[in-house]
């Protein structure tokens, strides 16, 4: 089987009726679909009910979080490639699955989505570090190797950012094989719980940069998340697209220190 396609759900009727039509129509069926809901009231077992003939698994029961309701969802699938479609969330049309590339055996695939603000989310070029913590990437338009999750599980201490530290770990750690495609995976909600405390999302990547990592290696990262600006992130996602990203950290460096120079005279 090619593909284990993995939706979370709490109380949230309508975006997991979106996100499973969104499934279940895939023109692909070399597929196997998996619903974790954490024992929601509002009417979406009853959606779930509907569709069931199209879902292999699913089950409805309290869970202790998003993590750890995406983690029993890995442990129910077999596919080659793993993606977490959570509920609000749907696949870009129809046919995503079958124009992935049919040839790809890298560890960590990386798409393109659409944002339910019409904005267009594209992944860097290259994955580094560097990337990573200052662009980042989209989870429901990234997938992974189910070996990947032989020695590896989402952290269930995370509120906002597992994924995020489980795919550093991945690219940066583990010098896993990824690749990036330019099809269009996903359309996602901006207005999920990561997106809208972003104060609470830097807190959290800040702590799990200290404990990945020691300093000196997250020196960068400290310094650019410590001037975070819409300029200096447009100069992180070009700086990621070649091999300039050290020079231009360099320029930017010195120019902050020649503005401070001349607003202390």
């Amino acid at each position: 089987m090619r593909y284990s396609i993995i939706t979370i759900n709490y109380n949230n009727r309508d975006g997991l009726r979106k996100t499973i039509e969104s499934v279940v129509n895939q023109s692909c069926r070399d597929i196997e679909y998996i619903v974790i809901d954490g024992g929601s009231t509002d009417g979406s077992v009853e959606v779930i009910e509907e569709y069931a003939g199209k879902i292999d698994y699913w089950v409805s029961e309290r869970d202790k979080g998003i993590y750890n309701a995406m983690n029993k969802g890995l442990a129910q699938a077999h596919g080659e490639y793993l993606n977490f479609m959570n509920s609000g969330d749907c696949f870009h049309d129809n046919d995503v699955l079958i124009n992935l590339p049919q040839d790809a055996d890298e560890d960590i695939i990386f798409g393109k989505a659409l944002r339910s603000d019409g904005n267009i989310w594209s992944p860097a070029g290259r994955m580094t570090l560097y990337s990573l913590c200052i662009y980042g990437f989209n989870h429901q338009s990234a997938f992974y190797k189910k070996s990947i999750f032989d020695t590896d599980r989402y952290d269930e201490n995370l509120r906002l950012l597992s994924d995020w530290k489980l795919t550093v770990k991945c690219i940066v750690a583990d010098n896993r094989t990824y690749r990036v495609v330019d099809n269009m995976i996903a359309v996602y909600d901006v207005t999920g719980i990561s997106s809208l405390d972003a104060g609470a999302r830097y807190r959290e990547q800040d702590i799990i940069m200290k404990e990945m990592f020691p300093e000196r290696i997250a020196e960068d990262y400290m310094f650019f998340r410590r001037l975070r600006s819409p300029l200096l992130e447009d100069i992180a996602y070009l700086s990621t697209r070649d091999r300039l990203h050290r020079i231009i950290i360099k320029i930017t460096r010195l120019a902050i220190r020649i503005s401070k120079k001349i607003s202390n005279q």
